[in-house]
């Protein structure tokens, strides 16, 4: 049987090579003034306001035909392609070829490449690489979370912070109209009793921000499992306390992804639920 560590392994591999591919394609879609791609290279997914790239379905063309090549028995749940939602007996792949599509048709450095395997619905090894400053974030259960900038791994923490108040908190919005007015109400209970908030736009992201240390909180109603299948494994082994829907639900209920420093944990979560977002929006 694989170890969760050879699964990591490919994982990294994986994501190291399509996010090499996702790096060029966008030179080569975008003119050296930065001007968009042709409409072509674009087409829209949920909303209008929900983009995806030539890139996108190339990138996970790739991750799919490499998971073939190294795992031909596991299933594969990606964004663009699809797959079971069910969770399947042994591994499933769960991928995001760029994860981040809004940033990186405006030319935005933050996109990532996530590639995530799950048993029973459970992440145990995953690899996500920040394609424009070249830094894969990986983890494997029960062995810890790292950084790699290429000069070798990193092992990685959460922070230390221990009140609400003084938390950096990382968070996003979905596409749906209703869904970003109950967002934003939310944000305007949540924003004057912490420190700041960010929008990165990339949920894989926020969450190895949380592993590494560059917020201390991240939250966002109705992420899929390909937004969150790497990126909280790696949180959670850098000591958050990590929240993410069933492998029931894709997240389109609404449901609540977390991962929180723990010092402030209890208190973020109880800070949620007063304000009406522990639970699904619309």
């Amino acid at each position: 049987m694989t170890s969760a560590a050879e699964l990591t392994a490919i994982a990294i591999e994986i994501a190291e090579t399509a996010a090499d591919h996702a790096r060029v394609r966008r030179g080569e879609l975008f003119d050296d003034a930065g001007a968009p791609p042709q409409s072509s290279s674009v087409s829209t997914k949920s909303t209008p306001t929900d983009p995806v790239t030539v890139a996108d379905t190339e990138t996970e063309t790739l991750i799919r035909a490499a998971l073939t090549r190294l795992r031909p028995d596991d299933t594969v749940l990606g964004e663009e392609d699809g797959g079971t939602l069910e969770v399947p007996e042994g591994v499933r792949w769960v991928v995001d070829p760029i994860d981040g599509t809004v940033n990186f048709l405006y030319g935005i450095p933050a996109y990532a490449v996530s590639v995530g395997a799950q048993v029973d619905g459970v992440s145990v090894a995953g690899a996500v690489v920040d394609v424009a400053r070249r830094v894969t974030y990986s983890a494997t259960r029960g062995a810890g979370a790292f950084r790699d900038d290429g000069s070798g791994p990193t092992r990685l923490r959460c922070t230390d912070v221990s009140s609400v108040a003084l938390a950096l908190v990382a968070t996003g919005f979905g596409y749906d109209e209703d869904r970003r007015r109950a967002q934003g109400a939310v944000i305007a209970e949540l924003l004057p009793r912490v420190r700041d908030l960010r929008r990165v736009g990339s949920a894989a992201l926020d969450l190895c921000m949380v592993a590494s240390g560059s917020v201390d909180a991240h939250f966002e109603h109705g992420l899929n499992p390909w937004d969150w299948a790497a990126g909280a494994l790696i949180a959670e082994e850098a000591g958050a306390v990590v929240t993410v829907p069933g492998p029931e639900t894709r997240g389109y209920d609404g449901a609540v992804t977390m991962a929180v420093a723990p010092g402030i944990a209890t208190e973020f979560t109880d800070l949620l639920e007063r304000i009406g977002a522990l639970g699904s929006l619309p």
